[in-house]
């Protein structure tokens, strides 16, 4: 199981320095991955009364494909969106993004994708918030033409392209599709077409519903269940060795990997960040964990 980490967007400023040295340290203790957040624009309060959305235009959030360009010459980790919120970004654009992101790191992307849950945003970025669901599967087989044909025509329901390619094409071709899931349309919609998904809730019952779900899924389309990647995510409560415990657990429940997020913890500094990182580091083997 290859254990990585929650870039903490909401609880670092703008400075590069930052995350620079999140980046590197990261690396030299041994976690294999950097997954961030995504969110374009945040909503302001005073105009949307009641607003119980978790951010706000208050909420600081790099954007990650520029981010990771950044951390591509810092770094030699594997780079994860977890997830870009797909169908409020212009496809192709998000094809090309991806595309050169992979490019510049070697091979070491991995596209999370999920719906999201902001109208807000959608409004702002001039995309519909109500068929996001099924436009996310045209995104995702248009996406995957365009990193492996060099010239691609297509004709769907949403998207139209004739005779347009990408250059140069990633490394990675097609670059992995991973999914963000909670309900069952999403379960399925992971099994059916993702390289691997991203579960919302801890190992025990819910968690074996919901892979169920999925292993359906792949069956149904002629998949092995098998092939198909799973994420788990521990939350840092102060206590490293709760935190090696939780590890274990996704290793038992069959996890691929796993990142450990430090947001939400009363850390506001990027060194109490790589402090919190560095205990369960010394808790944890990260290069054996699983083997």
């Amino acid at each position: 199981m290859r254990i990585g980490v929650v870039f903490p967007q909401t609880e670092l400023d703008g400075d590069p320095g930052a995350v620079r040295a999140y980046g590197q340290r990261v690396e030299e203790l041994g976690y294999a991955h950097i997954l961030a957040y995504d969110h374009v624009v945040g909503a302001d309060p005073a105009v949307h009364q009641g607003w119980a959305g978790p951010y706000n235009i208050r909420t600081t959030f790099h954007e990650p494909f520029v981010m990771f360009g950044y951390l591509a010459a810092v770094t030699t980790l594997e780079l994860v969106t977890g997830v870009i919120i797909l169908p409020q970004r212009q496809t192709v654009l998000v094809a090309k993004q991806a595309a050169e992101v992979d490019l510049l790191t070697g091979g070491r992307l991995r596209l999370g994708v999920g719906l999201g849950w902001n109208a807000v945003e959608y409004e702002a970025l001039g995309e519909e918030f109500g068929n996001r669901g099924k436009r996310s599967e045209e995104q995702v087989e248009l996406m995957r033409r365009l990193w492996t044909e060099p010239t691609v025509t297509f004709d769907g329901r949403y998207h139209r392209v004739t005779g347009a390619g990408l250059a140069p094409l990633p490394v990675q071709r097609p670059i992995p599709v991973w999914f963000g899931a909670a309900t069952e349309r999403a379960l399925e919609r992971a099994g059916r077409l993702g390289d691997g998904w991203f579960p919302m809730v801890a190992p025990g019952a819910k968690l074996d519903e919901a892979r169920a779900h999925v292993e359906r899924a792949a069956l149904a389309a002629g998949r092995d269940p098998a092939s198909i990647g799973m994420e788990g995510r521990v939350t840092w409560s102060g206590d490293a060795e709760r935190a090696a415990r939780e590890l274990s657990a996704w290793v038992a429940a069959g996890a691929s990997h796993v990142s450990v997020n430090t947001m939400g913890a009363g850390l506001d500094t990027v060194d109490a960040h790589l402090a919190a990182l560095e205990r369960v580091a010394a808790a944890v083997p990260l290069g054996t964990v699983g083997a």
